[in-house]
């Protein structure tokens, strides 16, 4: 068995935030998006209907105060979610996602090739950073890649693509950031959440990333590991032509602007996205 580090019982609380943390608005029909200190989680759905929704995503370590309190804020009585769906399982995606998942008693869905990172079988590759990039980049060893243990509540995604509580949606393969990431796209208005598989700002940068100024950008570089299936991924996502866009980081992008600059980053990726130096570039 591979060697990994022991899994984490309690990520610790990592002081980085935005100037739109805890800002919860409604996207579209029955689709949520709260940034949470620097990521975005969705609730798709209505929550005040019982299992009439589902969390995407879980934010970072410590943010569950803040997820719950959102919730109650934006709709007052809140039930529980049908389940709870990962993009995938690096730590700013999972950090409330054991203690939600048992408050609410709830399934847990990720891509096959997740599941290991997310049962103490296997860690994530160290953050890299010596990569091209910003402060933000620099700081990234800090950044914890050991797996969790969510234990049997975590289940594989069904084969068929579609999504347990989602109805309407299906979920899309989109590796190079993490083995087994997933977006999730609904095809009836061409609403896209691409979780990592690219984002709207600059993610390396702490200035940008406080201050969420808009700029389409391939998935972090820092914790990205596979950058030709990642180029491939965005690809794939371009050629849905979605008509808005909900990524892990930074703002949501609609109309237009999104088809014009995912457009550009799928022909450019190698100019925009992979940066020209770093541990797992040439890999």
């Amino acid at each position: 068995m591979e060697k990994h580090k022991q899994a984490q019982t309690e990520q610790p609380f990592i002081p980085m935030t935005s100037l739109t943390s805890g800002l919860c608005q409604k996207v579209t029909n029955e689709v949520y998006c709260l940034n949470v200190q620097i990521v975005n989680v969705c609730f798709v759905g209505n929550p005040v209907k019982e299992k009439g929704w589902v969390l995407v995503d879980a934010g970072m370590p410590k943010s569950t105060e803040m997820i719950i309190d959102a919730l109650k804020n934006e709709f007052g009585t809140v039930q529980p979610p049908s389940a709870i769906i990962l993009t995938h399982g690096h730590f700013d995606h999972v950090g409330a996602v054991k203690e939600l998942a048992d408050k609410w008693n709830v399934p847990i869905y990720a891509h096959e090739l997740e599941i290991p990172y997310l049962t103490n079988r296997k860690s994530y590759p160290e953050p890299d950073p010596s990569v091209e990039g910003g402060l933000i980049a620099k700081m990234s060893s800090l950044f914890p890649n050991e797996p969790i243990q969510l234990g049997e509540r975590v289940k594989a995604l069904p084969d068929n693509h579609e999504i347990p509580g989602m109805k309407g949606w299906r979920w899309i393969h989109t590796p190079g950031h993490t083995p087994g990431h997933v977006s999730f796209y609904r095809e009836k208005d061409h609403v896209l959440i691409a979780g990592d598989a690219f984002v709207t700002v600059k993610q390396e940068s702490l200035y940008k990333v406080l201050t969420q100024e808009q700029e389409i950008s391939g998935p972090p570089r820092y914790l990205t590991t596979d950058w030709k299936a990642a180029w491939d991924s965005v690809k794939t996502l371009q050629e849905l032509s979605p008509s808005l866009a909900i990524t892990g980081h930074g703002l949501p992008m609609y109309g237009q602007e999104l088809t014009n600059n995912l457009e550009n980053l799928a022909n450019k990726f190698d100019q925009i996205a992979i940066p020209d130096y770093g541990r797992y570039v040439n890999q």
